[in-house]
């Protein structure tokens, strides 16, 4: 048999454990499956005499993380230590430079920083691996750059953020408003004491920018993906949704808008409308899924835990399980001097149904005023509810659909309502799904 894959892990977090567990629990399986043995040779975190539940003995401990990067005893360093740029960076430059394979679930360096890594990764003929990157242990990555391979990617979509998933789909069932289901998403450990990145969409974002890089042979721009967070979802919108047939998602989607010349591509991560006959309708809790609709298969959905120690170690040691089978491959599908550096789409070509909820003040000729601007604005309305009021002259709610038709028009009806004294507060637009 093959000499072993010798192995630096840095970052002994819950994830970082959990490759160490996985490992040596399943370590003859994984040994037949890789042709050799997987074995971790150094370890790296910030604080040696904790207490992690597993035995490091058996490791050389290194105190200064970079220098992992250096030792002629390791093949692959392992990332788990997080963060954008930092000591993570460093570490992922420097064992690429040294011609070491590299792999990471670090979503936010891959989203920022992947193009750059992907080029000095073919420079040096490295391999560079971020499958738990992207919803935890579900091989969405592999699925996408192998599984659907020949395939034409049309739209890619899904719940990529499980602390969001689970606020929303709690406030489903318990009629509870955001702030309240937030606090309980943290108390079981589901969200951050700084819940920022979750709830605001950025870390859906980070991971539907690495996607659509796969997806559509793109290089990889997370600065071009419009985000909106959960924060302004009520609860009163839970309940319009479920009376008109629709749960609330936040969904991340990519798409090719090639309505003019030259194709480009729209990225946006939003709260959205979900037929309850969707399968992304049936996604609660703190659970993932992706969906990719391919030219040939069909739509493809990628479903299970986005999260946790035991699905992202997983995701972490088929990386490291390809690795040692000799599969390097190109991290985003193709070459990276083959990505396309696709503009940005204008969202306003999007065509779609709506839904839009105004809160008003509760006074004659509100309705009128709205309705007048979505017909100047070519707006056709589907239907329209008015919340009844708690009080006289307090504020009510109106929420509308729209009948299909350009973004561009919702988003002109709303800047001539803009500035109107009958709106108490900025109207919330969220799309309607399409099956």
């Amino acid at each position: 048999m093959a000499e072993p894959l010798r192995i630096a892990l840095a970052g002994l977090g819950t994830v970082g454990t959990g490759v160490i567990a996985l490992l040596e629990t399943n370590r003859a399986m994984i040994e037949r499956r890789a042709g050799r043995a997987i074995e971790i040779v150094a370890v790296n975190a910030r604080d040696r005499s904790r207490d992690r539940g597993v035995d490091l003995s058996p490791y050389a401990w290194v105190d200064d993380m970079q220098a992992m990067a250096e030792r002629s005893d390791v093949d692959v360093v392992l990332e788990l230590v997080g963060g954008s740029d930092g000591p993570a960076l460093t570490l992922a430059r420097a064992a690429l430079d040294a011609g070491k394979g590299f792999v990471t679930a670090n979503k936010a360096m891959i989203a920022h920083h992947g193009l750059a890594l992907a080029e000095q990764a073919a420079l040096r003929n490295a391999p560079l691996k971020f499958e738990a990157a992207v919803a935890g242990g579900i091989p969405v990555v592999k699925g996408l750059r192998e599984g659907a391979a020949a395939n034409r990617i049309e739209r890619i979509y899904g719940i990529l953020n499980g602390t969001c998933n689970y606020i929303l789909s709690e406030m489903e069932q318990t009629g509870a408003d955001f702030g309240d289901m937030l606090r309980a998403a943290q108390e079981k450990g589901f969200a951050e004491a700084d819940p920022t990145f979750d709830v605001e969409g950025v870390d859906a974002a980070h991971k539907l920018a690495i996607l659509a890089a796969i997806g559509f042979g793109a290089r990889v721009d997370f600065d071009a993906v419009a985000t909106t967070g959960i924060g302004e979802v009520q609860a009163s919108d839970i309940t319009q949704a479920n009376v008109l047939g629709y749960v609330i998602r936040l969904v991340g989607i990519a798409s090719l808008d090639e309505s003019d010349d030259e194709a480009r591509l729209l990225q946006r991560v939003r709260p959205c409308l979900v037929p309850r006959g969707h399968p992304l309708a049936a996604v609660t809790g703190p659970t993932n899924a992706v969906v990719a609709e391919g030219n040939f298969s069909g739509r493809l959905l990628f479903q299970g835990a986005g999260a946790g120690a035991g699905p992202t170690a997983s995701a972490v040691v088929a990386d490291l399980i390809d690795i040692a089978r000799g599969d390097s491959g190109a991290p985003f599908s193709v070459p990276v001097e083959e990505l396309e550096p696709f503009a940005p789409a204008d969202p306003g070509n999007r065509v779609g149904r709506d839904y839009i909820r105004f809160t008003v003040t509760d006074r004659p000729g509100v309705l009128a005023e709205i309705t007048a601007a979505m017909r100047d604005a070519e707006v056709s309305i589907e239907s329209l509810i008015q919340r009844g009021r708690d009080d006289e002259g307090g504020e009510v709610l109106v929420a509308m659909v729209t009948h299909e038709g350009p973004e561009r028009c919702v988003t002109k009806a709303l800047e001539l309502l803009e500035g109107s004294p009958s709106l108490t507060a900025p109207p919330l637009v969220m799309p309607i799904l399409g099956a």
